[in-house]
Formats: structure tokens, C-alpha cells, sequence
């Protein structure tokens, strides 16, 4: 692989920790800006809707970009974006720089898919994307605790600023390892027409399918993610000395699914989805049925976070797949599929 892909990984490291550390800022955040806990809540909301709305929004904007020029202005805002939301003292700009760190985290995404999967063979796309993916898995599992860490320590203000200098490193590593090439091939006027076509390619019935199981797959991932702690605590008997740890667990296994899937998804890709899907779905009806269990929920939380990553890793490789003639769009679309699921997915596991 590709030096620059493990450094686009990075940079997706530092953006999916942004995207899940407020998890353990909120009450820090409401306290200092004078607002409830329910409107801080709503910075998570508002991260959540640009990534949906910016992935596809954004891929279209910059299409006819050149590809390092675009990842840059794409991580270039991201880091202004947090630096301002680290030094306001007004919740209603930290809303809006959460909404603009979204759009430029969702260009960044589907352009990182588009540029990663163009740097290596044919039939190396997964090994690629699961690179990607790795960064967000990795956040969860080292990211997030340490923004707590840091907030805790330092004042949430601190997870702000560290956000920005570890997406430095990649802002370098961009400009001088990533080819500064056109994303599609083409002239400036026929960039409209380019954006039709590559529409025109994803209303592939195939297409339609995979992006509807990656955004059930991971509705269902984050459904349970969200509501871990209070399950393992007023369910399994865990105190909650134990959920930091039990989340950590969940992230080791969604990156040793990541991991799977990365090897799998070029090659063999239909035994990790057949097998891998009817296993996730019996995982999730048996944790249901035995979560007052501590020793079966403890295993079936690092079981889930493998099955549910190994499987959603491959869905995404087999998006780019099912889509060769718009891979800038087809990793947006992506990247909506996997937001919509983690938007549907808490809200339905709220609702009952």
C-alpha cells in the first residue's frame, strides 16, 4: 500500500475523533457556554446532517478539482473550522463551525475514497478502503477516550485544539505525496455533463442494493453503540467503572473487523458478507435475548463490533466496485449510506 493512503487514514483518525469525542465533552460544553445539555446535544446532530448532506454535496462541488488541491482545501478548513470552535465563546458559532468541520469532513472522506482506491491495482480497493475506515474504527478506540482525557484534564477547549495539530502532519503529507491530479478526465465545461454521467452510473440496481444494506448495517452498529453504556450497566450489571473499557472493547473489534474485511472484500468478498450477515444478525438478536448476561455481553460486544465493521467495510469496497465510472461519487454516496445509518439507527433504538 501506498505511503499516502496510511497518512489519508490519519487525517480520517483525527476526523472521526472530532466526530464522536463530544460524546464526552457535552456537560463541559453546556456548563461554559450557558446552554442545556439538550442544546449542546444538538453539536452532534448538526456534525451528523453536513456529513449526510456534504458527502454527496461537496463530491459534486469539487469534481472537476484537482485531487491533492482538494484534499487539502478539505483539511485546511477542517483545521481552521476546529480552531475557531476551541477559542469561541458562543455556542451559536461552535454550532456553525460544527456543521462546516462536518461538510469538510465528508469532501474529505469521499475524496480520500476516490484518490486512495485510484493509488493501487484494479483489485485492491478494499485493502484501500479498509485503510480509510481504519482511521474512524481507530478513533473509537484511542480518539474518543483521549478527547475525554484531555477535557477532563485541560477543559474541553484542549480536544479542540488537538483535533487540529494531528491533522497537521497530513496537510503535509498531502502536498507532498499525493499526486496532484485532475479527479475525472475531461475539459472545465464538461464538468456539468461529467456530474450527470457519473449520476447516470449509480442508478444501478446493484448499487441501490449495497447502499441500502451498508446504511442497515450500520444503523444497526450505531444503534447499539449509542446506548452501550446504560445496556451494560442497567442490563448487564456492569458499574460504570466499566464502560470506557467495554467501549474500547467494542472499537478493537471494529477494527479487527476493519482488518478482515480489508483482506477479504477484494478477493473473496461474498464470504464475509453471506456468512458475516446472518452471523451479525443472530449476534444482535442474541444479545437481546441473553444481555443480562455480563460474561455473554462482554463477548458479544467485541463479536458485534467485528462482525459489524468486517461486513460494512466490504459493503463500502463493493459501493466502489459497483461503481467504476463515478468513483468520486460513488465513495460519497458511501459516506451518506454509512450517515444515514448512524442517524436512523440512534433514533430508532431511542424510539422503543
Amino acid at each position: 500500500m501506498p505511503f499516502a493512503i496510511y497518512i489519508l487514514g490519519l487525517a480520517v483518525f483525527a476526523q472521526g475523533t472530532s466526530e464522536f469525542m463530544l460524546s464526552g465533552l457535552i456537560s463541559d460544553i453546556a456548563r461554559e457556554l450557558n446552554v442545556s445539555i439538550s442544546a449542546a446535544g444538538t453539536l452532534t446532530s448538526a456534525f451528523a446532517a453536513g456529513m449526510l448532506v456534504g458527502a454527496p454535496l461537496m463530491a459534486v462541488i469539487s469534481l472537476r478539482w484537482p485531487r491533492q488541491r482538494t484534499l487539502l482545501a478539505f483539511l485546511s478548513a477542517f483545521i481552521v473550522v476546529h480552531a475557531v470552535g476551541a477559542i469561541t465563546t458562543s455556542f451559536s458559532v461552535l454550532l456553525v463551525t460544527r456543521v462546516l468541520g462536518a461538510l469538510a469532513n465528508a469532501g474529505f472522506l469521499a475524496v480520500g475514497l476516490a484518490t486512495a482506491t485510484s493509488m493501487v491495482g484494479p483489485n485492491a480497493k478494499g485493502r484501500a478502503t479498509s485503510i480509510l475506515l481504519g482511521g474512524i474504527t481507530l478513533a473509537c478506540v484511542a480518539g474518543v477516550p483521549a478527547g475525554a482525557v484531555l477535557g477532563q484534564t485541560f477543559g474541553w477547549r484542549s480536544a479542540f485544539w488537538a483535533v487540529s495539530l494531528i491533522s497537521l502532519p497530513a496537510v503535509f503529507a498531502v502536498l507532498r505525496l499525493v499526486p496532484d491530479t485532475v479527479q475525472e478526465t475531461g475539459d472545465r465545461d464538461e464538468a456539468r455533463p461529467g456530474a450527470r454521467r457519473q449520476l447516470r452510473a449509480l442508478r444501478s440496481p446493484r448499487l441501490r442494493v449495497v447502499l441500502l444494506l451498508t446504511a442497515l448495517v450500520n444503523a444497526g452498529t450505531f444503534c447499539t453503540f449509542t446506548y452501550l453504556a446504560p445496556l451494560i450497566t442497567n442490563v448487564s450489571g456492569f458499574s460504570e467503572v466499566w464502560v470506557p473499557a467495554m467501549l474500547a472493547l467494542f472499537g478493537l473489534g471494529s477494527f479487527a473487523g476493519v482488518t478482515i474485511g480489508g483482506r477479504l472484500s477484494d478477493t473473496r468478498p461474498m464470504r464475509v458478507l453471506i456468512p458475516g450477515g446472518i452471523a451479525l444478525l443472530a449476534g444482535w438478536a442474541l444479545l437481546t435475548a441473553t444481555a443480562g448476561s455480563s460474561v455473554v455481553a462482554f463477548l458479544l460486544v467485541f463479536v458485534q463490533g467485528t462482525l459489524s465493521f468486517a461486513v460494512g467495510s466490504t459493503l463500502i469496497a463493493q459501493v466502489l466496485y459497483a461503481a467504476p465510472q463515478a468513483p468520486s461519487l460513488g465513495g460519497s454516496f458511501a459516506t451518506a449510506a454509512l450517515n444515514v445509518g448512524a442517524a436512523v439507527g440512534p433514533a430508532i433504538g431511542g424510539a422503543t
